[in-house]
């Protein structure tokens, strides 16, 4: 397992061609290693700059937050 924390925004086409955000949560247990949680949220959007955007503009981070799929 890796000790690098995950970027905390994903961005990933779905089955139907619809990209989706997951943010991602990274604690560590009490030997270091992460722990890593995740929730997807229910907008859908038809282009991955668009969800990008979105990302940018509601959770404020910066475009190195953010990992594509």
């Amino acid at each position: 397992m890796s000790r690098t924390a995950v970027r905390p925004y994903l961005v990933a086409k779905d089955e139907d061609g619809v990209f989706r955000v997951t943010v991602r949560t990274t604690r560590y247990n009490s030997q270091g290693y992460p722990l890593v949680s995740s929730e997807m949220l229910a907008d859908g959007f038809k282009t991955q700059t668009a969800a990008r955007a979105f990302v940018r503009e509601q959770y404020r981070v910066e475009t190195d937050q953010i990992a594509s799929k």
